[in-house]
């Protein structure tokens, strides 16, 4: 049922834009308004089955476009609920998963928009047409006549001679239709309508003030205060004045610019300036504090699940997952914490000795953690962060990742950047082919360098995902990320941690092009299943074969030493504590946020409450505090979902453990199941059954404690000793 689209949760309302004053468009088109529209929502010319025309369109043609796309729809979805006909799979089911393209191609460059290129002018019409499209969303899938249709398949769908896809995709058909109020009588749907579109006006202004606020830069003026931190790093802040007209280096409201201050600035002061700045996004009571959008939410939420028969938000969010109940969520992220605690309470015993050692006088403090925990790397691993980097080239990373991708699954990368349009110069495309036959299989956009206009963090995305009806469609895949882009004539240099990061979105992107499934409706996957497949794909940057061939020297083009691997496989479960609490603890706010009849009124006083509550270390803050965390604000997306990372990693490291084990992480016959149980079977089976498939049993929580470093098994803390 239009599955292939993309709601506003997805794309138009992308989490957390970062927004400074103009961002960069694509080249102003010459075509009016209607003209662009047309090329932005009929469908696509060019090679590769046809490319978003980003040459061509600007921002004006998007209202023309998404009124003519959801013109279409509707006009589609009409033509289903009047068919005089008795319903059948073939033309109820069939014909709504038919429908929809216009619909994706406007959104697929829609999202790019207001996560890569915003500026005020996107922002302002994404704040205009949210609650618009959310009302047209839900008065086309509440259609009585349209429920009535897909009931008929439903109940016949035993004696229709359908096979285990087509049942599968009537079955969730119908389910999704009534999770989603189409049972309720008229004034419950018409209420519903009302809450959808209020909240889609909610996401809209809190992705205002909290953009308002990663707008705000602070500005030095005396080099020295920038004492400790990389010369690269240095001169991107030099940049980023000279971007803004400013004297002096600019130090931006976004993660990519604390993370480095915190870790290797040797001005106490300014750490604990650029610290307080960030995690006071939201929160300073003044016009961009979210709290009071925050507890409008949550309050609309709550009276959303209770009309549509749920207990909590959480319920409703997880009826369609594989964890099915908050319970099940809360019992793995509590099996983990304690032993996450505990590991804190070490790793800041160590600070505090090496900080009273130098005779610092000072108390380790949020703004002390990442900068002393470096200390203690280097005091017991010989280990510095500054020593690895030379050795992680951004393009020699890439090209390594796209070597494991054909070492796993057959798959060829060729940049053929030049030959598409793309949305910004920075943008580098890649041919991909199957290496066996030769066919191709899409397109492959990788957005790397971060900019004015372009949301901070990484995420992947499809512009056109894969399906076989219709006709096999090559998938044009995506990945953004916001490394510091360097100096002309420079490499660009990442961290163990950016190197990461790229793995990781690289999984989303080979999880989109070894998707083979029939039915659009049975692609997208749970959301604790979403992010199984890149942490998995993570795993292979350290290996032997990678670090080997593309671990090299930017200057004498040496691979990485063998001391040197040694000491970061040493270290590979240093700082455990602090990643693991940073995460978990914003995963147990949001599902005890949310998993409650009585909606939050005070989000500021829940927040310290609720951590003070599950013994949460004074050390270190949530990775994302409630004012600006907009995985669950901006959308619906992860709300009461935001444990799907652990959940996901739970299996991931399971899955890891089946490479380990073989003595082949390279094993192919391993690499064939994983693909043929769970990369390419979107959700055509349930995923709790698929991973059983996989590994013949149930993922295991104790490879997860094993991989961080925390006792497994009987040794593990109890959940009681928190203190």
């Amino acid at each position: 049922m239009t599955h292939g689209y993309l709601l506003i949760a997805a794309s138009a309302l992308a989490l957390g834009v970062a927004m400074p004053a103009a961002a960069q468009q694509p080249v102003a088109s010459q075509l009016d308004a209607d003209a662009q529209a047309k090329l932005i929502y009929q469908a696509w010319t060019g090679p590769y089955e046809g490319v978003p025309p980003w040459d061509k369109v600007s921002t004006q043609a998007f209202p023309v476009a998404i009124q003519a796309a959801m013109d279409a729809l509707k006009a589609e979805y009409e033509a289903v609920a009047t068919n005089a006909e008795a319903p059948t799979f073939q033309n109820t089911n069939l014909a709504l998963e038919m429908s929809g393209d216009q619909m994706n191609r406007v959104f697929a460059m829609w999202g790019v928009y207001t996560s890569n290129l915003a500026d005020k002018q996107v922002r302002a019409m994404q704040a205009e047409w949210a609650p618009k499209i959310s009302k047209f969303y839900n008065e086309l899938t509440l259609d009585p006549r349209i429920l009535a249709r897909i009931k008929a398949v439903y109940d016949n769908r035993a004696s229709s001679g359908l096979n285990a896809q087509q049942t599968r995709l009537v079955e969730r058909d119908y389910d999704g239709l009534v999770r989603g109020g189409a049972l309720l009588d008229d004034a419950a749907k018409a209420q519903l309508i009302a809450i959808n579109g209020q909240l889609a006006g909610l996401y809209s202004t809190f992705n205002e003030k909290l953009q308002a606020d990663e707008e705000k830069y602070i500005v030095i003026t005396d080099k020295a205060e920038l004492a400790g931190l990389p010369d690269s790093f240095v001169a991107s802040l030099k940049s980023a004045a000279d971007e803004r007209k400013v004297d002096g280096w600019v130090l931006v409201n976004t993660r990519s610019v604390m993370q480095p201050v915190l870790e290797n600035a040797t001005n106490r002061a300014l750490r604990e300036k650029v610290y307080r700045s960030y995690v006071m996004r939201g929160d300073n009571n003044d016009a961009n504090d979210t709290n009071a959008t925050i507890a409008q939410i949550l309050k609309l939420r709550q009276q959303r699940a209770e009309l549509l028969g749920f207990k909590t938000h959480a319920h409703l969010r997880m009826d369609d997952t594989m964890a099915k109940d908050p319970a099940a969520a809360m019992d793995l992220m509590m099996k983990v914490w304690p032993a996450a605690v505990a590991r804190v309470n070490q790793e800041v015993a160590d600070m505090q000795a090496v900080a009273d050692a130098e005779g610092a006088g000072l108390k380790i403090e949020p703004w002390d953690y990442r900068f002393y925990s470096e200390k203690v790397r280097k005091a017991k691993y010989d280990l510095d962060q500054n020593e690895i980097k030379p050795y992680f080239q951004l393009t020699k990373m890439i090209q390594g990742m796209f070597d494991a991708a054909g070492k796993l699954y057959d798959l060829e990368f060729k940049e053929n950047t030049g030959e598409v349009p793309v949305f910004h110069p920075d943008v580098t495309t890649y041919v991909v082919t199957n290496k066996l036959t030769g066919e191709n299989v899409g397109l492959f956009y990788m957005d790397a360098y971060a900019r004015t206009g372009k949301r901070s963090g990484a995420w992947a995305t499809s512009y056109r995902a894969q399906q076989r009806l219709g006709g096999d469609r090559n998938v044009l895949a995506s990945n953004n990320n916001n490394f510091v882009k360097p100096a002309a004539g420079e490499p660009a240099l990442i961290s163990l941690d950016d190197a990461s990061t790229l793995f990781h979105e690289f999984g989303h992107a080979l999880h989109s092009l070894l998707t083979d499934i029939e039915y659009p409706g049975l692609r997208g996957t749970p959301r604790d299943f979403v992010e199984y497949p890149s942490q998995v794909n993570e795993n292979w940057l350290l290996t032997p074969y990678i670090l080997q061939n593309y671990a090299t020297h930017y200057q004498t083009g040496e691979p990485i030493p063998a001391e040197l691997v040694e000491k970061i496989n040493a270290s590979e479960t240093f700082n455990q504590g602090f990643s693991t609490v940073e995460y978990l603890s914003s995963a147990i706010v949001d599902m005890k946020l949310h998993n409650r009849t009585d909606p939050v009124a005070d989000p500021r006083a829940f927040e310290k409450a609720t951590l003070s509550e599950i013994g949460m270390p004074s050390e270190l803050v949530m990775r994302h505090r409630l004012p600006q965390f907009g995985h669950l604000f901006s959308s619906d997306s992860y709300s009461a979902g935001y444990y799907s990372y652990l959940w996901s990693e739970t299996m991931d490291a399971d899955t890891w453990a089946a490479f380990e084990e073989s003595g082949d992480v390279w094993n192919r016959e391993i690499a064939d199941r994983f693909r043929k149980e769970l990369l390419s079977t979107g959700n055509e089976t349930e995923r709790v059954e698929a991973y059983r498939a996989f590994r013949g049993r149930d993922p295991d929580v104790n490879a997860l404690l094993k991989r961080r470093g925390f006792p497994t098994g009987a040794a593990a803390p109890a959940a009681a000793d928190r203190d």
